[in-house]
């Protein structure tokens, strides 16, 4: 079971821009957010839902250009709704909303990179 997943980003408030607009259409929202100074090395935003943060990007270590995160949406408009917020915060396309029936009949995602160039995915598993 994955409880968190974090990875370095080039720009930390530019990514913070970046997720917090496109995860807005799946109710994911900044929880938690460390300073330098706290940890005594880097900084930390945590993004999350329910009261856990799920999801950390932070300044230090070289960003990976290898990332791949799906996040799960409950419904195909959800998919549509993070495609759209996500582009017009400055993501750039990589795959644009729709089936993806190789996986399975009912697999609905939409795949955008960030600015630091991770793969970031919407995906609903439901039919239509």
């Amino acid at each position: 079971m994955l409880d968190h997943i974090g990875y370095s980003v080039s720009d930390l408030n530019r990514s913070k821009k970046f997720y917090l607009a496109a995860f807005k259409p799946l109710a994911i929202t900044v929880l938690m957010e460390i300073t330098a100074e706290q940890t005594g090395k880097d900084a930390h935003v945590g993004f999350g839902a329910s009261g856990k943060a799920f999801f950390w990007i932070g300044t230090g270590t070289k960003p990976s250009k290898s990332v791949h995160v799906a996040f799960t949406a409950s419904s195909r408009a959800q998919v549509d709704a993070f495609y759209k917020a996500a582009m017009a915060a400055g993501g750039t396309d990589n795959g644009a909303p729709g089936v993806r029936a190789h996986y399975h009949p009912d697999y609905y995602g939409a795949f955008v990179l960030d600015p630091d160039g991770n793969n970031i995915e919407a995906v609903c598993h439901g039919p239509a």
